[in-house]
C-alpha cells in the first residue's frame, strides 16, 4: 500500500498520528490483528512508524506490517504508554491526532492521564477519507468477496423450499460462503420471510418458509480482510400480482441508479435517483433507509448514498445500491449490489440474477 503519511499528518496539522481503530490499523500498517496502537510521525524518508501490540501478535505483526514499521511489545513490565512516551520525548512530539470517532471515553481518559504534556487533537474523518478511493488491488479483493456471495446465492437457490426455517437459510448461506473461500462474515446474515421481510434488518428466526412468502436474504463475507454485501429477494412459490408490482418497482429503481449514476454527483443526488422514482410510484413512505454505503475493510464506510451526504462521488469508490419497499406487517423487497464507480459511470460487482425468481 503506497500511503503518504506525511501528507495526512500535514492536513491534520499535528506532529503525529495515533491509530487505534482496527480497520485503520489494517489499512495504514498492514497489521491484521486489530489489537494494538500505531504511532506515525515525521516526513517521508525519515519517518517514525511504530506498531505496539502484545505477545499474541508480535510475530504476526512482524510479517504483516509494511516496510519501515518497528514492532514493540508491551507487557507487565512496560506499558503501551511507556513506549509511546519514549518516542514522544525522543522525537519532540507536541501534538498527536487521535481517532475521536472510534475510541471509547475510557481510552481517551487514559491518553490524557498517561501522555503527559501532549496536546490531543481529534482527527475526525481524516483517516477515513483516503480509504474511500480503492486501489486496484483492493478492488480485486472486493470483487472476489462479492463473487463468493454470487456463488452462495447460486447454492441457496438449489435447496430453498417450504418448511426450511430462516435460521437454516442463514446457516446455509454462511456455510456456502466459507466453503467458497470466505474467511468470515462481514455482518450478521439476514434471512427474513413473509411478514418478517417488511423489517429491513430482521433477525433470522425459527419461522418456516411458506408458499407465497417473499424471502429477503442480505449477506456478505470477508475475503482477505475485505467485505462483500448483497441482497436478493425471491418468492417461495408463485408471487401475487401485488408482490410482482412491488418487486418490479424496486428492481427498476435499482437499475436506474446503475444507469444514471455518474462521477461528480453528490451522494444525496444518487440517493434521489431511486428515492424519487419509488415516490413517483406511490411508495415513497415505505423506503426509509439510505440507498447505500461505502464498503471496504469495514462493511459500512463513508461516503453514503442518503438524503444528507453531500460528498462527491469519485472513480474508485465502492458503494452499495440497495433500494427497498417495506409494507409493515405484510412483506418487503430489497435488491442490492456492490458497485464500483468508474470514470464514466459504475459497474456492478454482483452478477446474480435480479429478475423475480419464483421457486
Amino acid at each position: 500500500m503506497n500511503i503518504d503519511y506525511s501528507e495526512i499528518i500535514k492536513k491534520a496539522d499535528v506532529d503525529a498520528l495515533l491509530i487505534t481503530d482496527p480497520y485503520n490499523l489494517r489499512y495504514y500498517t498492514g497489521f491484521r490483528g486489530g489489537e494494538g496502537f500505531a504511532l506515525i510521525a515525521g516526513q517521508q524518508g525519515e519517518q517514525l512508524k511504530i506498531l505496539i501490540t502484545d505477545s499474541r501478535y508480535t510475530e504476526a505483526a512482524g510479517k504483516e506490517c509494511y516496510d519501515g514499521f518497528v514492532i514493540r511489545q508491551f507487557d507487565a513490565t512496560i506499558s503501551i504508554y511507556d513506549i509511546l512516551m519514549e518516542y514522544i520525548i525522543r522525537d519532540h512530539i507536541h501534538t498527536i491526532g487521535f481517532e475521536n470517532e472510534s475510541i471509547s471515553y475510557s481510552l481517551y481518559n487514559k491518553f490524557v492521564k498517561n501522555l503527559n504534556g501532549v496536546m490531543l487533537n481529534p482527527l475526525n474523518s481524516t483517516l477515513q477519507i483516503p480509504r474511500q478511493i480503492k486501489t486496484p488491488e483492493e478492488i480485486e479483493l472486493l470483487r472476489q468477496a462479492e463473487h463468493i456471495g454470487d456463488l452462495a446465492f447460486e447454492d441457496i437457490l438449489k435447496i430453498l423450499k417450504p418448511g426450511m426455517t430462516e435460521l437454516e437459510v442463514a446457516a446455509e448461506l454462511e456455510y456456502s460462503m466459507k466453503r467458497h473461500g470466505a474467511e468470515g462474515l462481514s455482518f450478521d446474515t439476514i434471512a427474513a420471510s413473509g411478514v418478517n421481510s417488511s423489517m429491513p434488518h430482521a433477525i433470522p428466526s425459527e419461522k418456516k418458509l411458506e408458499i407465497g412468502d417473499f424471502l429477503t436474504m442480505d449477506f456478505g463475507c470477508k475475503y482477505k480482510g475485505y467485505c462483500s454485501d448483497m441482497t436478493r429477494t425471491v418468492c417461495i412459490g408463485k408471487a401475487s400480482d401485488e408482490q410482482k408490482k412491488i418487486y418490479n418497482i424496486v428492481l427498476s429503481a435499482q437499475l436506474k441508479v446503475l444507469d444514471e449514476l455518474k462521477p461528480g454527483m453528490q451522494c444525496k443526488e444518487v440517493d434521489a435517483i431511486a428515492r424519487d422514482y419509488i415516490k413517483e410510484q406511490g411508495y415513497g413512505q415505505y423506503f426509509g433507509h439510505g440507498l447505500g454505503h461505502g464498503v471496504g475493510l469495514y462493511i459500512h464506510e463513508s461516503p453514503a448514498f442518503n438524503t444528507r451526504d453531500t460528498s462527491i462521488v469519485r472513480p474508485g469508490m465502492i458503494e452499495t445500491d440497495e433500494p427497498g419497499i417495506y409494507l409493515p406487517g405484510r412483506f418487503g423487497v430489497r435488491i442490492e449490489d456492490m458497485i464500483l464507480i468508474t470514470e464514466n459511470g459504475c459497474e456492478s460487482l454482483a452478477h446474480s440474477p435480479k429478475e423475480l425468481i419464483e421457486l
